[in-house]
This record gives structure tokens, C-alpha cells and sequence, in this order.
């Protein structure tokens, strides 16, 4: 899922450069992506028994190759456009299909330990983001392309064997989701929390997509592919160490606390440039995405908010998709300026997350135990994800 998703973003140069797509028609490219990804998202949520598809998860695996490879065999923007949105689609489908099982399976472990699996989208960008720094200096747009379809194809053959989650697990988890709705009103902690994580996926994506592209503008044409690589080593243990940050601080003081390390990382490459500049931001940007998809969602999970993480993950890819339409009028003065706004949109996402830890309601009664504590304080460890919490790492 890291390479089918997000490879395209060391690629974009190369496309610019050799094929001569425009700085618009990369972020309809961009868009396109992330709109296929809400689609197979909610196919996922609406339709439990994709989840549970050994035959969906392996189709979507072998699709999603499909899509990268046959990315060279055209020169048309509405051909890429289909590939891209098939892409989103096939990479939320693989990866709410493996979060479940992974989360179901290792449900008594440690939480560290789902967090490293979850590692695996950094994983992905990393290797993905290393085969086109190789391949630029010797090949093509489209022997990036190939390659990355090749790498996914080695990643499917180890991934083949995956056991999707147990229909029993499934229900269990429905029925105790269905509980857990009980409680105080929470009206106020989850709206300021779900304007947060929408304005994350505003700025996040902005970044996620044009980063590249804009440390090439003043950069030596390696350096962005290499910030590319440090962005996905960074991401790896990122959900495990913001999880083990939980012993000692809450998840809203955690999730602000991540958002602004984000937009100091964001507007580096714009503000300072530099070689310097551009691999802090890729390891400060690569170690808080993945975290703060963590975090909102264990906090809306543990608001107790009707279908609160369905709404989060709703708000989150709706932001995914204006993303690189708000910031493509600014893309005709080069990526910069886009930098600044996403570092803007994610700098309001942690003051919503300021007005989120107003007075947060840490310890939320158990039905029929009141005195147990849902939401951990300063020592105690977070709480293992359920699988509600499994789309976290998207």
C-alpha cells in the first residue's frame, strides 16, 4: 500500500520533466488518487464482508499492480487519471483488509506491536522512494513506473498468504463498538477534534504530494528523492513511538504537540531551503503523519461518538481531496507557497487541537463499570487499537 499509493510522489518530477505534465494536472493526478481512496474506504466500512475477503484482498494486491504498471503504457491524462483512482481504491481496500487482521490477530499484544506492523506504509515509501533516486540518474519516468510495479508485485507474493480477519472477530468488535457509543456528551471535544484531523488532511496532503517536487526547485535533484526515502524510515516507527509516548501524556496533548512538530517541518524547505532544511523536514513530516492518524482516532474512538471514527476517516479524506485543489492556484509560482499554506492548515489543525484539551473528559465510565479508566493519563499505556481504530495509518 505504501508503494501503490504514494510513489507517485518521488515520480511527479520526473513526470514534469520528461513527459511535461503540468503543475495542474499533477494535482488533478494527486486528487484523483485520494478520491478512489475515500470510495474503497467507505466500500470497506458499508460493505464489512470485503473485510473479510481473502479473494478481495488478494484481487485488490494484484490490481493495484496492475495500476502502476500500466502506467507507462499511455501518455493520456485521463487514462492516468483512471489508473490513479483505481490505485486509491485498491490501496484503502488492501489496507483496511490487512489492519483488521493484524489487529484481530494480535488483539492480546502489546500495542507497540500493531504499531510497527502499521510501520509498513513508511516501509513502502521508503523502498519505493529509494528505487526512483536509483532509477533517475539511469532511466525514465516510465522504468520508475515499471520498477515500482515490480517492487509491489515481490511486496504481494509476501503478502499473499495474509489471513483476514475472523467473521466471529468481526462481530464482536461491531457489538462492543455499539457499547462503547454509551457515555457523557461529547458533542463539543468531538467537533473541535474532528476539525482538527479534516484540516490535517487539508495540509498533511499537500505535502505529501508536492514535498518532492518542491526541494527540487532549489535543491540538487537528489536531495528530494532522498527526502522522499528519509520520510518513509522516519514513518516506520512512528505509531510505535507516539504509542509509547502515551505512558506519560494524553492523546490530545500528544496529537497538538504532533501536529505543530508537522508544520514546523512542512515550511522548512519554503522558509529556509537548503540541503539541511529539506531532510528535517522529511524525517519531522515522515515521523508525526502516521501518528496523528493515531491519535484522532483512538481519541474519537474513545469520545464514544456515534460512528465517530467512520466520521474522522470521512473528514480526513474529504480534506485529502481539496488538498491539492486549494493549493493548485498557487502552484504556477512553484511549491513553495503551497508549503506555507499547508504548514498554515496544519498549524490551525493543532489549534484545534488546543481547544480539544480544554477540560477533555480523561476518564470515561465503562458501562457497567464506572470506576474504570478508558483514556490514558500521564503512565499509563494507550490502550491496544481495536480494529474501529484500523485506519489510523491511512
Amino acid at each position: 500500500m505504501g508503494v501503490g499509493r504514494f510513489v507517485y510522489t518521488p515520480i511527479l518530477p520526473l513526470m514534469h520533466a520528461q513527459v511535461g505534465l503540468s503543475a495542474g494536472a499533477g494535482a488533478n493526478l494527486a486528487t484523483a488518487n485520494y478520491v478512489g481512496y475515500l470510495v474503497g474506504a467507505l466500500a470497506g466500512t458499508f460493505l464489512p464482508r470485503l473485510v473479510r475477503s481473502a479473494a478481495v484482498l488478494r484481487g485488490g494486491l494484484l490490481a493495484l499492480v496492475a495500476s502502476l504498471a500500466a502506467m507507462p503504457l499511455t501518455h493520456s491524462t485521463t487514462v492516468w487519471l483512471l489508473l490513479r483512482l483505481g490505485a486509491g481504491a485498491f490501496s484503502a481496500l488492501i489496507f483496511v483488509i490487512a489492519a483488521s487482521s493484524l489487529l484481530s490477530h494480535l488483539r492480546e499484544h502489546p500495542a507497540h506491536l500493531p504499531g510497527w506492523a502499521f510501520g509498513g506504509v513508511g516501509a513502502g515509501i521508503a523502498l519505493s522512494g529509494l528505487l526512483v533516486l536509483v532509477l533517475r540518474t539511469v532511466g525514465t519516468w516510465q522504468a520508475a513506473w515499471w520498477a515500482s510495479a515490480a517492487l509491489a508485485a515481490a511486496l504481494t507474493l509476501a503478502a499473499w498468504g495474509l489471513r483476514p480477519e475472523p467473521a466471529h472477530r468481526t462481530a464482536s468488535v461491531a457489538s462492543g463498538t455499539r457499547v462503547r457509543t454509551s457515555g457523557p456528551r461529547t458533542h463539543r471535544w468531538f467537533g473541535a477534534l474532528f476539525a482538527s484531523y479534516t484540516l490535517e488532511g487539508i495540509g498533511y496532503i499537500i505535502a505529501g504530494t508536492f514535498l518532492v517536487a518542491a526541494i527540487e526547485q532549489t535543491s540538487p535533484g537528489w536531495i528530494g528523492s532522498g527526502a522522499w526515502v528519509l520520510v518513509g524510515l522516519a514513518a516506520i516507527p512512528s505509531s510505535a513511538v507516539w504509542a509509547w509516548l502515551g505512558r506519560r501524556w494524553s492523546r490530545p496533548d500528544l496529537l497538538m504537540a504532533a501536529l505543530g512538530v508537522q508544520a514546523v517541518g512542512i515550511a522548512l524547505p519554503a522558509l529556509v531551503g537548503g540541503v539541511a532544511a529539506a531532510l528535517i523536514s522529511a524525517v519531522l513530516f515522515g515521523s508525526t503523519f502516521i501518528g496523528v492518524s493515531t491519535l484522532a482516532l483512538a481519541a474519537g474512538a474513545h469520545l464514544r461518538f456515534p460512528r465517530a471514527v467512520a466520521l474522522l476517516t470521512a473528514g480526513y479524506s474529504v480534506g485529502q481531496i481539496l488538498g491539492p485543489l486549494v493549493a493548485a492556484p498557487l502552484l504556477r509560482h512553484g511549491y513553495h507557497q503551497a508549503l506555507i499554506l499547508a504548514s498554515a492548515v496544519v498549524l490551525a489543525a493543532a489549534l484545534a487541537a488546543l481547544i480539544l484539551r480544554i477540560g477533555f473528559p480523561h476518564h470515561m465510565p465503562t458501562p457497567g463499570h464506572p470506576a474504570r479508566r478508558s483514556e490514558p493519563t500521564p503512565g499509563r499505556p494507550l490502550a491496544s487499537l481495536d480494529a474501529a481504530e484500523a485506519q489510523a495509518a491511512e
